[in-house]
């Protein structure tokens, strides 16, 4: 087989390496955590997915080798969670490691999966002429559902999935949970249709807590009394493997809005007592110290209280020392609230002021920064500047909105009133 040949027909496979995945260093190692907090638990029916996605960020961060381990664990999961040595589900997965191979230098090996693949599309043709086989369209989805802001794909390559092979439970739950994301930041919590596609999908997967719990915080927004099932839930929370996906993080935010922020907290604590080595759970009491702190505190927290919050989140930066930005910019936030603390708040802040960031970190930064400057500072003029640095920066994210929705609010009061009008006429659209 020619070079040009070789190339062509890597090009044309579908996997990750096509995919259109280019993304920032600082969000490829975020999602490297988010990836690893979910956990390797047997029965996750998307471990498969899960070592692929994680074998792309390996190789996109110079791993290779960490790469090749983690696809050939993704083929290992497949074959165990559908008790079968060949399917098409390994089409992507294969496809990654003929990549791989590639750009390893191992053409031999490279031409093997290829040939591995040819096979697979032969002997398992899409149902659709037209299409592509469903399994592809649903790894695809839930890859782009965990790495891209375009949840208009994310529900469209989940819909084609399900339309040719509706028996698969967890696409139908990614479908919904994907439909989810794109409207979750309303006020006024989802639309009824969506709302009854998601009690639809909680029958039919009842073992999926993440749902469950993301059902309820919907719920909780039609003014329902959800306070029982909030409390069982956590029940069943805390008799399930700890994981990212395991339903606590929605959960703590139903406690924190329909309960009691104090409930919020034993919850947390009382998981990370069972499991005290689990990062992910020193986060979530973490988060759920931070809100007593932030917005159920009339007056200062207690100290015992503040430094237990410093303790914690200073812990939660050194457990992730290779995506720190948000963990330290949520340490600052402690710090500006603590009496003996505040100057290491503001060399937070100044310590990332002089890293050279990517733009979406930048923008976080400056969204941070600006309430800082409000509240803990009462510099509103200042603040105003900040907003205006993270709605300058043209990427699509919450804290764009959020900035812009301050400055929108702003604009009628103060001394820079034309300004912050014509800053709000002349904005760019954000990219995705």
């Amino acid at each position: 087989m020619s070079a040009a040949h070789n190339q062509t027909s890597l090009e044309s496979l579908q996997c990750h390496f096509t995919w259109d995945l280019d993304r920032q260093r600082s969000f490829l190692l975020q999602q490297r955590d988010f990836l690893e907090d979910i956990g390797t638990e047997e029965g996750n029916r998307w471990l498969g997915h899960i070592y692929n996605l994680r074998g792309f960020i390996q190789y996109k961060l110079g791993f290779t080798e960490d790469a090749k381990i983690l696809f050939n664990k993704a083929a290992d999961a497949f074959k165990q969670m559908r008790n079968a040595d060949n399917g098409p589900w390994l089409v992507v997965n294969y496809g990654n490691l003929a990549w791989l191979h590639h750009h390893l230098g191992e053409p031999a090996e490279s031409q093997a999966y290829l040939s591995k693949v040819d096979a697979l599309m032969r002997e398992y043709p899409s149902p659709s002429q037209d299409e592509l086989h469903p399994e592809i369209y649903a790894e695809r989805a839930w890859t782009l559902m965990n790495f891209s802001k375009d949840r208009e794909l994310v529900v469209d390559l989940f819909k084609k999935a399900i339309r040719m092979q509706p028996d698969m439970v967890e696409w139908n739950t990614s479908y919904v949970l994907g439909f989810w994301s794109a409207h979750k930041r309303s006020d006024t919590g989802v639309d009824a249709d969506l709302l009854e596609k998601m009690r639809h999908a909680k029958e039919q997967d009842p073992e999926n807590l993440y749902l469950a719990a993301v059902y309820l915080l919907e719920l909780g927004k039609t003014k329902e009394t959800i306070e029982d099932e909030a409390r069982e839930l956590g029940s069943q929370v805390l008799r399930n493997p700890v994981s990212s996906y395991s339903g606590i993080r929605p959960l703590l935010r139903v406690y924190r809005h329909h309960i009691s922020v104090d409930e919020a907290i034993d919850l947390a604590e009382e998981a990370l007592k069972t499991h005290p080595d689990q990062r992910y759970l020193k986060r979530c009491v973490a988060l759920c110290y931070r809100w007593k702190i932030m917005f159920f505190s009339k007056s200062r927290p207690r100290p015992g209280m503040m430094n237990s919050a410093i303790s914690l989140h200073e812990e939660v930066v050194s457990l992730y020392p290779h995506s720190p930005l948000k963990k330290k910019l949520d340490l600052a936030l402690i710090y500006a609230k603590s009496v003996h603390s505040q100057a290491k708040a503001e060399e937070i802040y100044q310590e990332l002021f002089d890293r050279d960031l990517e733009p979406a970190d930048k923008q976080m930064l400056y969204n941070y920064y600006a309430k800082y400057l409000n509240f803990d500072r009462q510099d509103p003029f200042w603040s105003v500047q900040y907003h205006m640095n993270a709605a300058a920066i043209p990427e699509k994210s919450f804290y764009r909105v959020n900035s812009i929705r301050y400055l929108e609010k702003t604009k009628d009061r103060g001394r820079r009133c034309r300004e912050i009008e014509e800053f709000l006429e002349n904005l760019q659209e954000p990219t995705l």
